[in-house]
């Protein structure tokens, strides 16, 4: 647990990261090792530098006892919950910390922007300040796919955990939320000027991705946080190239 919230007016913050190791698509690949570490260190390493009064790892009981040392290894406390029901964690994690917005990431995205979720919680506490109304989730739009974040207040996802029937409104978190417009107020900011890069793809989903991603922290990697501009760099680069780094098909 870290000190202090990460903006003014906005209460209690924190960043909450979805890990498991039962994921079907690429066995265990929580695990896996990049960097010189595992890509839940990498992507524990990022999130950490998003000030927060909580850093949390929502797990399920079968992954727990493999990631509660890597959690420990960056500070994050370990929240354990239901293997499918995604939601229902984040919602134990509100609970149990007394949080009242949520930065919501994934453990398959090793390069998560986390100077853009710092920038994210900026621009909300400026509405704030404004006198706006704040929105119940923002997300940067265009960002590459496993670079963005998503702010949530806690009450919408308690009201979603509450409401929400289909599997995939429980499994993926918020789209009880983008289902029911007219019950929260859903914002999708341009990012930043630069951040813009829609078909780039620093997810890890896939063998595939996987290869993709050592090649990228074989390039760029020197023993801390890639700074996402150079990420960027490289995807541009690769783009142009017709490299790696693009969207190509489905996940």
């Amino acid at each position: 647990m870290t000190a202090g919230t990460g903006a003014p007016s906005l209460g209690a913050i924190g960043v909450v990261v979805q890990v498991r190791l039962g994921s079907t698509r690429l066995a265990r690949k929580a695990l896996l090792p990049l960097g010189g570490a595992t890509m839940t260190d990498q992507v524990l390493a990022r999130l950490s530098l998003v000030p927060a009064a909580v850093h949390a790892l929502a797990t399920d009981e079968a992954s727990a006892r493999e990631l509660e040392p890597i959690a420990a290894r960056h500070s994050f406390d370990l929240v354990v919950g239901p293997a499918e029901d995604v939601l229902a964690r984040y919602c134990l994690a509100v609970r149990r910390f007394g949080l009242d917005r949520v930065i919501r990431a994934t453990g398959d995205n090793p390069l998560v922007n986390h100077e853009l979720a710092r920038a994210l919680v900026e621009w909300a506490a400026g509405e704030a300040v404004a006198g706006q109304e704040l929105p119940d989730y923002a997300a940067y739009a265009g960002l590459p796919l496993g670079m963005g974040v998503e702010f949530v207040s806690a009450r919408a996802l308690l009201r979603a955990e509450a409401e929400a029937r289909a599997r995939d409104e429980r499994e993926h978190v918020c789209p009880y939320l983008y289902r029911h417009p007219e019950l929260f107020r859903i914002t999708r900011p341009e990012p930043p000027a630069g951040w813009s890069f829609p078909s780039g793809r620093v997810t890890v989903d896939t063998l595939e991705d996987y290869e993709a991603m050592l090649g990228l922290y074989g390039a760029l990697y020197a023993g801390s946080p890639i700074a996402s501009a150079a990420v960027m760099d490289f995807l541009r680069a690769g783009a142009r190239g017709g490299a790696l780094g693009t969207a190509g098909g489905g996940a």
